[in-house]
């Protein structure tokens, strides 16, 4: 649900995606790790799942994992 009703409506449509996809397969640590990464500002994880800003370090490999898995065409 953290994933859908995000601040921004880009963010919804990314992290849906991205909740119905590779996230069920997360273990334990990735499960934590995207926790972590839901408490972030909406405008910085756009900033960096868009590559306009380099991610923290910890967020890197998700991040462009989000982003690989994210499709505008559906």
């Amino acid at each position: 649900m953290r994933s859908i009703r995000r601040g921004i409506k880009e963010m919804d449509l990314i992290l849906t995606a991205y909740a119905e996809g590779p996230l069920p397969n997360l273990d334990d640590a990735g499960l934590e790790l995207y926790d972590a990464l839901l408490n972030e500002n909406d405008h910085d994880l756009y900033q960096w799942v868009t590559g306009q800003v380099a991610a923290p370090a910890q967020y890197g490999a998700m991040i462009g994992d989000i982003r690989d898995n994210f499709s505008p065409l559906g």
